[in-house]
């Protein structure tokens, strides 16, 4: 299926783009974020999964058990923090 991913702060940073349009097999956005671990150290260093990551659905904040659809926008940001 065809989504659009969104990176947002380090994370777009480290990618080196804000966005990108791409088809996935995952079903989920755990799956996603396996598939996008798998294409390489940039994207394995900034997704891992030992670290805090927040995701977005359709700009809605979810767990990454949510599941995918054709069209969706899936972001993906570091947790921020204020004072």
């Amino acid at each position: 299926m065809k989504i659009t991913v969104k990176y947002f702060a380090s994370i777009r940073e480290a990618i080196g783009q804000g966005s990108e349009s791409l088809d996935t097999t995952a079903t989920t956005l755990a799956g996603l974020r396996d598939e996008l671990i798998a294409r390489g150290p940039v994207y394995a260093e900034s997704l891992a999964r030992g670290k805090a990551v927040r995701l977005a659905l359709d700009q809605v904040m979810v767990d990454e058990s949510a599941a995918l659809r054709e069209g969706a926008e899936v972001a993906f940001f570091p947790p921020v923090t204020g004072g």
